[in-house]
């Protein structure tokens, strides 16, 4: 199965509604990436499509932003281990109080000197994973690729934004609007609440 058909396997993804992205934007199509990671087999079928995808390349540990991507980062690390015969390392950039990214948890130590994929779940702007690629540079890794697992702007978000080598397994693209700017016949339908921002939106509207 390709990546597009794992995550309609578990309802990942939603269309013809109206949702809230984390950018604060407004749009029709919804990735909802947290269907997958309840099923143990579908994220160990993701991991094996970021590894293959991969496995001739020279690769010592596999990074990702949490939280989705202490998951996808595990089972890259475990599928490439496999194929590779030998150990690759899954480790996790964690969020700070001022935004920032950090490797904690005596990480960063296995990121320096090393050849680092970097991987997340879905790109929008692709500014966590730009935040992530700087910190393994900064931290003194070599950033041998970023790869995402759905890139839903594949005009924005690039090897030129990025700063890096920049793939991904697949591409569902999800037109953003400001809500100013929102088609009518999007504006019409009730905000969904359930998955996204829109709960929260909501909320600030009050």
């Amino acid at each position: 199965m390709d990546i597009i058909q794992i995550l309609k396997k578990v309802n990942a993804v939603l269309t013809d509604d109206h949702f809230v992205y984390t950018s604060g934007k407004h749009g029709e199509v919804y990735v909802n990436k947290d269907a997958i990671y309840p099923h143990p087999v579908e994220v160990s079928e993701v991991g094996r499509l970021f590894a293959e995808k991969y496995k001739n390349a020279d690769i010592d540990v596999v990074a990702a932003p949490a939280l989705g991507g202490i998951i996808l980062s595990t089972w890259t690390a475990y599928h490439l281990t496999q194929l590779k015969g030998r150990e690759i390392l899954g480790v996790y950039a964690e969020k700070m109080p001022d935004k920032s990214m950090a490797f904690t948890r005596g990480y960063d130590a296995l990121i320096k000197g090393k050849n680092v994929l970097v991987i997340e779940d879905l790109t929008t702007t692709g500014g966590s994973v730009k935040k992530v690629v700087d910190l393994v540079r900064e931290t003194g890794g070599n950033v041998v690729s970023m790869c995402v697992m759905i890139n839903r702007n594949p005009e924005g978000v690039n090897a030129e934004t990025v700063g890096a080598p920049f793939d991904a397994l697949g591409v569902l693209k999800a037109e953003a609007w400001e809500e100013s700017e929102l088609p009518h016949y999007i504006k019409s339908r009730p905000i969904n609440t359930k998955v996204g921002h829109g709960k929260k939106y909501l909320e600030s509207k009050v």
